[in-house]
C-alpha cells in the first residue's frame, strides 16, 4: 500500500469518527428536552438602569430617560 492511499484512508477514519462524535453530542443535547429562554427580569441590561413591576413582566428603562 502506497504512502497517499493509506493517509486518505487515516484521513477518511478520522472524518467518520468526527461525524459519529457530533451526531452523539447533538443527540446528547436533544435529549435534554426544549430549551428555554433565560426570564428576562432576572437578566441586567444595563449597569444604570431602573427596574419596576409592571404587571407580571419587568421593565427595565435606562437611567438617562429620566435625567
Amino acid at each position: 500500500m502506497n504512502r497517499s492511499k493509506l493517509i486518505a484512508i487515516i484521513t477518511g477514519a478520522i472524518a467518520i469518527a468526527l461525524s459519529l462524535a457530533y451526531l452523539l453530542i447533538v443527540q446528547l443535547l436533544d435529549f435534554r428536552g426544549e430549551m428555554l429562554p433565560a426570564p428576562i427580569g432576572v437578566l441586567p441590561l444595563c449597569h444604570n438602569s431602573i427596574i419596576f413591576p409592571a404587571s407580571s413582566l419587568n421593565l427595565v428603562v435606562p437611567y438617562l430617560l429620566f435625567r
